[in-house]
């Protein structure tokens, strides 16, 4: 009995002439990804993809739960493959789904026959299979409207496949198939989650994550990393870049209208991230602020942050409440990581009274007691890079 993954399209159905163009991201994605479980043979077909294992050392199991992750394909399943008779179609039945089929109670069929030469109609082989099924798998009943699990038959060009209770996957557009970003990665719940959701647009997202230290701690950057590390299996990032605001702080403390520390703070943390993202050869910057959460994130606030900058910034998470956002936290694995209550770099230094409504020439008055692009600069320069595996 052989068995393989089958994954199916989502949106990429919807591309047309651009389809092609998705389509090869999408196997690249996945032939990469199989290269680390072991020997697959990746190939599409009728908006499918098939990943066949090549031998018994291909880890079917590990392939598949990796597929879940992979933008583009909206649900994944393992399937039993059989030559395209009634008799063989019937004998996969018996062999391959009481295992599958253990412990539940109602089902039902649905068939579909690609090649219209097979000697019988869609329609048929539901009926037949379930009869086969009630006769093979004691205790199990048939509901048309509300079955635990569907079975499904796919009568296809070359074989037919039979497999029961497919898995729904990460859905969006393959991740690279809109250009490239920069995630501004802190240790909170959002950015994770706006990364998440920028890649699920297909979006290559690349990550720059800021610390404090001393103010900021070894475990609170591996808190970061790890963040990283978590929603990589989406956004298909290998390393993260970490500078350093210690410097910078420091002298706006030192020189500048308490009030305006966060504001001045984020400038630089844009200025520096887009000259960092030019260099790394991405098209936008990507945050987690959401409208009015905190001091920073009023419209004025962002208004005069986005101003020291010129390519677009994406804020994914922007209309979202905190609820909605810790359930997508919850659904890809980064909440319980993100509320570890280690110190963040925006924490360091935060104004008594922060300036929720501030006047941009006022802001400038303060940005310019500073060497703005010299310190900038020297931040940039001295950039490190952190292997995420």
């Amino acid at each position: 009995m052989k068995e393989i993954i089958l994954c199916k399209y989502g949106e990429i159905v919807l591309k047309g002439t651009n389809r092609p163009h998705f389509e090869a991201m999408l196997s690249r994605e996945l032939k990469g990804r199989a290269k680390r479980h072991g020997g697959f043979n990746v190939h599409t077909a009728q908006s499918t993809v098939f990943i066949e294992p090549l031998d018994e050392f291909s880890d079917i199991d590990g392939m598949f739960e990796s597929c879940l992750s992979v933008f583009g394909i909206v649900a994944a399943v393992k399937a039993c493959v059989c030559e395209k008779t009634p008799e063989a179609i019937y004998d996969a039945v018996r062999e391959y789904l009481p295992e599958k089929l253990e412990g539940v109670r109602t089902f039902k069929v649905e068939a579909k026959r690609s090649d219209k030469r097979f000697p019988m109609t869609s329609p048929e082989i539901s009926r037949e299979v379930g009869g086969v099924i009630l006769d093979t798998v004691r205790g199990i009943k048939v509901d048309l409207h509300e079955p635990e699990v569907t079975v499904r038959v796919e009568v296809r060009e070359e074989y037919a496949y039979v497999h029961a209770g497919q898995a729904k996957a990460a859905g969006g557009i393959p991740v690279g198939s809109s250009g490239r970003g920069l995630l501004l990665l802190s240790g909170g719940i959002d950015s994770p989650v706006a990364g998440y959701m920028m890649a699920k647009r297909g979006m290559s997202v690349q990550l720059l994550h800021y610390d404090s230290f001393p103010y900021t701690s070894e475990r609170a950057r591996e808190k970061v990393m790890e963040l990283a590390r978590i929603i990589s299996p989406y956004t298909c990032t290998r390393q993260a870049c970490v500078i350093s605001l210690t410097k910078i702080q420091e002298t706006i403390r030192d020189n500048c209208d308490e009030d305006y520390f966060t504001l001045l703070l984020r400038r630089f943390m844009m200025r520096i991230a887009e000259m960092y993202a030019k260099d790394a050869n991405c098209g936008a910057l990507i945050t987690g602020e959401s409208l009015g959460q905190v001091a920073s994130q009023t419209t004025e606030a962002i208004t005069v942050t986005n101003n020291i900058v010129t390519m677009p910034v994406f804020r994914p998470c922007i209309g979202l409440d905190k609820e909605e956002i810790v359930t997508v936290a919850r659904k890809i694995g980064s909440f319980e990581t993100s509320i570890q209550p280690f110190e963040d770099c925006c924490t360091v230094f935060t104004p008594r009274h922060p300036r929720t409504r501030p006047e941009l020439a006022k802001l400038l008055a303060e940005e310019a007691k500073l060497d703005f692009e010299a310190l900038a600069k020297e931040a940039f320069d001295n950039r490190e890079y952190i292997k995420l595996f």
